[in-house]
């Protein structure tokens, strides 16, 4: 198959997943579903992209599996918390912000909305796509070096979602602000140990010496994600809703821990 033929196939395919969890929601289900449904999609497109033959593009058979293989790994482990925490929480903030925002009109704009993402996957599909594409022949030292970014990612990404979880479920900190192990580092270590895992694939991608040109593209991955995590839909609702939710103990916290990377704690004197 050629990449003509694939990518317009794939942004199909993406389209369609996520209008039919737009549906979903639409007839009443938690929003959480959405990053759920996008987080295992993100993992399928990975895994699809890293494994399909496509003309031109051949890439070392080593690389393309453990490429396929990491990927799977790294959404199977954010989709089952998201499907853990929808199942047992509410309505996730963010969402339930756009809705107020929106009004009446929010399935359609949600829908919209929804395509977007769609096609933010198709582009980290891409990223995928050119990982496991480097021609380099065998595994090479920037394939080990990425393994260790996403494991490092990973196990960050899931220590901090536990420490959070372990913080909410303790009724005496209701109403409190969650300051500890990784959350008294960065406001949002979620955040940033996915980040972090993105740019695992442009490590692969780019390779040892960098000659293949094409895998410097990889780089829109983590770049993408930085902007989208720190500007758009990650950092500016959810603090928005902790602003609203939690007042000054929020302002306070905020004066000490960065927003997202990760940092000592500022003392009063460093303020």
């Amino acid at each position: 198959m050629s990449a003509a033929a694939f990518f317009p196939l794939l942004a199909a395919a993406l389209s369609l997943a996520m209008t039919l969890a737009w549906l979903v929601v639409a007839k009443g289900a938690k929003s959480g579903w959405i990053d759920a449904t996008w987080s295992f999609l993100v993992g399928a497109a990975g895994i699809v992209t890293a494994v399909t033959p496509v003309d031109g593009w051949d890439g070392d058979t080593q690389r393309r599996v453990l490429v396929a293989v990491i990927a799977g790994l790294w959404s199977c482990r954010l989709g089952l918390h998201i499907v853990s925490r929808t199942r047992g929480g509410g309505e996730d903030p963010r969402y339930a912000k756009l809705k107020q925002e929106w009004g009446d009109g929010w399935k359609s704009r949600l829908l919209w909305f929804l395509q977007i993402q769609a096609a933010a996957a198709l582009l980290l599909a891409g990223t995928i796509f050119l990982a496991a594409r480097n021609p380099a022949v065998g595994l090479q030292w920037s394939d080990f070096a990425g393994m260790v970014i996403l494991g490092v990612a990973v196990v960050g990404e899931g220590l901090a979602d536990a420490q959070l979880s372990k913080f909410r479920n303790d009724r005496d900190n209701k109403g409190k602000v969650c300051d500890a192990g990784l959350w008294g580092w960065s406001r949002h270590p979620n955040y940033f140990f996915q980040w972090l895992g993105w740019s695992c694939y442009a490590v692969i991608a780019i390779g040892p010496g960098g000659a293949w040109v094409a895998g410097w593209l990889a780089l829109a991955g983590p770049i993408f994600m930085y902007w989208l995590l720190v500007h758009v839909s990650g950092i500016p609702p959810l603090e928005t809703h902790m602003m609203q939710s939690r007042g000054q103990a929020f302002s306070a916290y905020a004066r000490r821990v960065n927003a997202f990377w990760p940092g000592p704690s500022k003392t009063e004197k460093q303020r």
